[in-house]
């Protein structure tokens, strides 16, 4: 008997339908999967046969062929296992194959017959409503991830036995829902830190405002203890809420990687990722035999922090150039190249120096000029070219440390940078791709940072005195329109650009020498 039945495919951040076929044509015994499975598909006939016999049902005993199209793309894990062991039942006649080709099947087996949970299911669920299916059948712990997909039947379930119920019309599922929306936004504000947990510090707290307002990159440079990890993990309580259509996007690469927690519906809050500096190439920008997202990919629509930059591999800091101007990475492999998002916000921070008590007010520096800028010079020209914000961070002196003064919480600087942002979006609503100052490009910079002749001065002067590279100009000039946005200003003004100067310590000619 033939027996057709659905499963799906992931690659990149999108589902693939895959039509899975059960035959019994006779001949030599055993169990045949065709249509270029890897080794994890392979293997599942070993669990499907366990996961069959235990749950009290018998075992194929002919031959067993099974086949997976499109034959010429990959199928990869134990997800399959589910869909091949209701077409062995069915094509045995132990399960009634009228509504199987109906919905799309995926879960990986237990020798006991229970169901564990799998990768993808949001795009998966976005695929099956696409394809009009009248449902999809999944593992319970990805139930709520799949439910928030509309106008779609999910069904969570334990076991193969409820499976089989379920076809059998033995026994009634339920299909999973999820009030979206409303958890959403429930969710959006719910932060266990916020920006008034940091004493001291209001400079630094200041350009993390203005990074967040123009969506700028930005580096912490200070000595150990002063407070630069605390403030970069506090970045994303006073960035804009997440919109649903952003949090959908965050929310497939998340469920692509596995990383979606087994009560999650949808990410409410922008992702904060902080790998270590031993990381690789491949798992920072993406990579492997099938591409799976990287941390920069994870950090997408939220922040990516660095710390102690200089201690990351040159090569893994190199790959991420093109990413970050292209907000996108693709990954290519000899049979397949696939992109995916990777528009973050990166912070980075380092010590001054090696000892990292270089410019500190108290303590001495043991290291020689030599090895300060050899130091330095770890991070590439090109990669600071695309930081915006060089932010020196002081150690905070005691009288503030005691201080009970409350300084602004989170929510009263995400107004202003929301505020900020709204003044953005009416700016670029006519230009694609381009969503707030940091991403403006050389045209668009010339026509929307104009200066007065004062401005002009302020500027060239600050060139010729501060011996500010070449490459700061465009920063500056980004900076203070970003500036001007949060003071509610039509026109740069010097003011504006007095600051915006301030923050470019790394590009004056011989800083740490």
């Amino acid at each position: 008997m033939l027996v057709k039945l659905f499963g799906s495919a992931v690659y990149g951040v999108d589902a693939i339908t895959i039509t899975i076929e059960v035959d019994t044509p006779g001949g030599e015994v055993g169990v045949f999967i065709v249509g270029l499975p890897d080794n994890a598909v392979k293997e599942s006939k070993d669990r499907v046969i366990s996961a069959i016999q235990n749950s009290g049902y018998d075992r194929p005993r002919g031959k067993m062929v099974v086949n997976m199209a499109p034959a010429d793309i990959k199928k990869a894990g134990a997800a399959y296992d589910l869909p091949i062991a209701l077409g062995f039942l069915a094509a045995t006649g132990q399960l009634p194959q009228d509504q199987l080709h109906e919905y799309v099947i995926m879960g990986e087996l237990s020798l006991d017959g229970s169901i564990k949970p799998i990768k993808g299911a949001l795009p998966i669920a976005i695929q099956t409503r696409k394809e009009k299916f009248k449902g999809l059948i999944l593992p319970k712990a990805n139930a709520r991830e799949a439910g928030m997909v509309n106008n779609l039947e999910v069904y969570g379930v334990d076991s193969i036995t409820e499976v089989i119920g379920f076809f059998n019309k033995t026994l009634t599922l339920k299909p999973t829902t999820v009030n979206t929306r409303e958890e959403f936004f429930d969710a959006q504000s719910s932060f266990d830190i916020d920006f008034n947990d940091v004493k001291g510090q209001e400079n630094v707290k200041r350009a993390l405002e203005i990074a967040a307002a123009g969506g700028h990159n930005a580096i912490l440079i200070g000595p150990p203890g002063a407070g630069k990890t605390m403030l970069a993990k506090r970045l994303p309580t006073i960035l804009p809420p997440l919109t649903l259509h952003e949090a959908l996007e965050t929310t497939k690469i998340h469920s692509v990687a596995g990383k979606l927690a087994a009560d999650t519906s949808l990410i409410a809050q922008r992702p904060f990722r902080s790998p270590h500096h031993t990381i690789s190439d491949a798992a920072l920008v993406g990579g492997g035999g099938i591409p799976q997202p990287g941390e920069i990919s994870l950090a997408h629509n939220g922040v990516l922090f660095l710390d102690e930059l200089p201690e990351f591999k040159r090569s893994a800091l190199e790959v991420m150039r093109q990413p970050m101007e292209e907000r996108k990475v693709c990954i290519s492999r000899a049979k397949v190249s696939i992109d995916f998002p990777a528009s973050f916000m990166l912070i980075a921070s380092m010590n001054p120096c090696p000892c990292g008590y270089f410019n500190h007010p108290e303590k001495e520096c043991s290291c020689t000029s030599v090895m300060v800028q050899k130091y330095l010079n770890k991070i590439s020209g090109p990669l600071l070219d695309r930081i915006d914000l060089h932010v020196e961070v002081t150690p905070v002196p005691f009288s503030e440390l005691s201080s009970t003064r409350m300084s602004e919480n989170s929510n009263e600087v995400r107004d202003r940078v929301m505020k900020a942002r709204d003044i953005q979006a009416k700016r670029f609503e006519q230009h694609e791709g381009v969503y707030c100052n940091a991403q403006m490009g050389s045209k668009l910079l010339k026509e929307i940072c104009v200066i007065s002749s004062v401005g002009q001065n302020l500027l060239k002067t600050a060139m010729d005195r501060l011996n500010l590279s070449a490459r700061a100009y465009d920063r500056i000039l980004k900076v203070s329109r970003t500036i001007a946005d949060l003071a509610g200003s039509d026109d740069i003004k010097p003011e504006h650009l007095a600051e915006a100067i301030q923050y470019r310590s790394l590009d004056r000619e011989g800083w740490g020498g």
